[in-house]
């Protein structure tokens, strides 16, 4: 990463309950630049559905938001949000200084050439290509920490409108979500496929 560091992700049952009004992406930028927070509620209605607390859909959110044509169309984008798959009291997020095992899912922000590398660092051992969707929606919250959690792949996310005027990560930068399970497979990857310019 140019600027701060990787962001873990872990989800708990242990630990004091304690809310705070900044979202996700704002809590998980300030770990990129070296906090540890935890927090059982955070302030972003559609975080906090995708992050399976038991918000409604944010279908008349969505809808009053001007981004879809109609309320059939804010239904269908609300409806395709990915949700958690485990249940949690509080969600940890730290800076990933060396290297640290204990999260669930990587955060890391990447120019277009580096999340190309992750991408073919995964393809390397399979020669397959990686699916991955994206809606220009809950960018950090659902495609890169949801997403990556439930289906144990490798996520890559352009950003949202959301994250990108709360949390402020740069125009050149895009989200990548890593499951732990394929940091390994990465890291091999990487240290075998050819640079961009060899």
């Amino acid at each position: 990463m140019d600027s701060g560091y990787p962001v873990g992700v872990k989800f708990t049952q242990t630990g004091p309950a304690s809310e705070t009004d900044k979202l996700f992406c704002e809590l998980v930028q300030q770990a990129r630049h070296g906090e540890t927070i935890s927090f059982s509620a955070q302030g972003c209605p559609v975080g906090a559905y995708v992050l399976g607390r038991d918000n409604p859909k944010p279908t008349d959110y969505y809808f009053s938001s001007g981004r879809y044509i109609n309320k059939a169309a804010a239904a269908q984008a609300a409806g395709s949000l990915p949700c958690l798959d485990t249940q949690h009291n509080v969600v940890k997020l730290f800076p990933i200084k060396q290297d640290q095992v204990e999260f669930d899912v990587m955060l890391m922000f990447l120019n277009p050439a580096r999340a190309m590398r992750l991408v073919q660092a995964m393809s390397y051992h399979n020669g397959q290509p990686l699916v991955f969707s994206n809606s220009g929606t809950v960018s950090v919250c659902g495609e890169c920490t949801v997403t990556p959690f439930n289906t144990k792949r490798l996520c890559l996310s352009i950003g949202c409108k959301g994250s990108r005027k709360h949390s402020r990560y740069t125009e050149d930068e895009m989200v990548i979500g890593i499951p732990r399970t394929l940091v390994n497979d990465i890291n091999v990857g990487l240290a075998s496929i050819p640079g961009i310019f060899d």
